[in-house]
Formats: structure tokens, C-alpha cells, sequence
């Protein structure tokens, strides 16, 4: 998902800006040091999830802060993450699962695309509301994890619309709820979780764009305007809904805030669950 809104905001400033905007993929950790660590000049962003805030927590020894080496500019886009089980579970509902994995005496385990993945972040809060016995199950992203729970060697996980709908629509997996405040019109037999009786489970996970710490506040200020000009394309809207992907936008301050109460809180249920 990060590499498709990139490019589609890249062909946006390009045009804007009359100059090409080059993406380049940089995964892990090596290539969000290597931003970390660039001139701050403005000609680097970095468009990344909210499993940002919580590479200190889930990596400590990492020479850069995710917080304090960066600067929000905006944020640009939300999805719904989605609890899936293997179609066989004998949970119907989320109330049915978190009973069963209560009783569990030996515990269940979790696919996950990694603890700081945003769907991983969102494992580690149900785990932590449900107060059962769970172990994750890292895979290298979210095809690999959505098999595992599909072929059943994990009893739960956490997938994006845009990755895992196909096999929802399908019958192949098992969708016990949906973040958001409301239904997703692709899965609208799908409850919410706090329609599921799961009112704390409360995440929301984005996508947004950063630029190294020291960025002139003039150069932050123009690409957060450009950008929200660019996402107030309806046409461009309308080709995201199809992924479940909402385009949005915010100020440089009110998605630093989120940034902040993010890491703090995400980073302190990743210290209380280590395993």
C-alpha cells in the first residue's frame, strides 16, 4: 500500500511541481536510518505507517529516534483493519473467540506481518483487551500472513482490505470485525468491534509522510498544502475505495500529535506483552 500511494502522490507534486519525483523503496529499518540521516533540505520524504512510532520499542537498539529524527508533515491515508480467523473456526462472532482463547490451556498463536507492522500493532492490542494466552507468528508481510490463518497454523490475524478482501469475499477466511466507527460498505456484514462488544479496541491505522528533522517549516508547510490539494482529487478518491483505502489529510501539528500519542501508547503495550 505504501509504495501505491507514493507513487500516485509522486505523479501528483510532479505534475504540480513541474519536476520529477523519484520513489524509491527502502524497507526496514536501514532505510528509514538512511532518511533519519538525510539533508534536511526538503528534496527527502518518506512516506510510512504508523508501525513507525513503535520501531524504538520494538527494536531499541536503533541509532535513530522515529519520533525526534523526523518531522510530520501529513498524514494521507487510513484503512480499516480487519480480524480474520480460518474459515473453519468454531468462532462466529469476537465474543466466541476471545471465550474461546480464554479457555485455551495452552494458548493460541497469531500471525502477524511483524510487531511493528501497523495490522502487528493491532494484534498486540487485542491480545492485551482479550487477557488470553497468545503467541505471534512473524511472516515476511501480510500474503504470507494471511495463508498462515487461512491454511489454519495461526488462530487469528489482522489484514488490510486491499490485501486480504478477496479471500474474505471468497469464503476462504473469516472476518469477525472491522475498526472504524462504522461498517465497510465492501464488508457490510461485518461488525465494528465496538459493535462486537469491543468498544476499547480503538486503533487506527495510517499512512502519512514525514521529512528528516530540521526541514525549513516554510518546506514542510508547502508539500502538506500541495499534498491535500493533490488527495482532494475525487477522481483520485474514487480509485482508492475499491481497496477500502480513504484518502485524507492534516496539519503538520495535528498529525505530529497523533504521531506522539501513538508512539507513547503503542510502544507501552509492546513493552507489557514481549513476547
Amino acid at each position: 500500500m505504501t509504495d501505491i500511494l507514493a507513487r500516485t502522490i509522486a505523479q501528483k507534486l510532479g505534475a504540480k511541481w513541474g519536476q520529477t519525483v523519484i520513489v524509491e523503496n527502502r524497507p526496514g529499518i536501514g532505510g528509514t536510518a538512511g532518511i533519519a540521516k538525510s539533508p534536511p533540505d526538503g528534496y527527502t520524504l518518506m512516506l510510512t505507517s504508523n508501525g513507525h512510532t513503535v520501531i524504538k520499542a520494538v527494536n531499541p537498539g536503533v541509532t535513530f529516534d522515529p519520533i525526534a529524527d523526523f518531522v510530520a508533515v501529513t498524514k494521507v491515508a487510513t484503512t480499516p483493519s480487519i480480524m480474520i480467523v480460518p474459515k473453519n473456526s468454531p468462532a462466529k462472532t469476537l465474543r466466541e473467540f476471545a471465550d474461546l482463547a480464554k479457555a485455551s490451556a495452552n494458548g493460541i498463536n497469531f500471525a502477524s506481518a511483524g510487531r511493528g507492522s501497523a495490522t502487528g500493532i493491532a494484534a498486540e492490542l487485542l491480545r492485551s483487551i482479550v487477557g488470553a494466552r497468545m503467541s505471534m507468528v512473524a511472516f515476511r508481510g501480510l500474503p504470507e500472513s494471511n495463508t498462515a490463518v487461512l491454511r489454519g497454523d495461526a488462530a487469528f490475524g489482522f489484514t488490510f482490505f486491499s490485501v486480504g478482501g478477496d479471500l474474505i469475499q471468497n469464503g476462504d477466511l473469516r472476518a469477525l470485525a472491522v475498526t472504524g466507527d462504522a461498517r465497510m460498505p465492501l464488508l457490510p456484514d461485518v461488525p465494528t468491534f465496538k459493535e462486537a462488544g469491543f468498544p476499547q479496541f480503538d486503533y487506527d491505522a495510517w499512512f502519512g509522510i514525514l521529512a528528516p528533522a530540521g526541514t525549513p517549516k516554510a518546506v514542510v508547510e508547502k508539500v502538506d498544502a500541495d499534498v491535500a490539494d493533490a488527495l482532494a482529487d475525487s477522481e483520485l478518491r474514487k480509485r482508492f475505495e475499491p481497496q477500502a483505502v480513504t484518502l485524507t489529510s492534516s496539519t503538520p501539528r495535528a498529525f505530529d500529535e497523533q504521531m506522539q500519542a501513538d508512539a507513547k501508547r503503542y510502544s507501552e503495550l509492546i513493552a507489557a506483552n514481549p513476547g
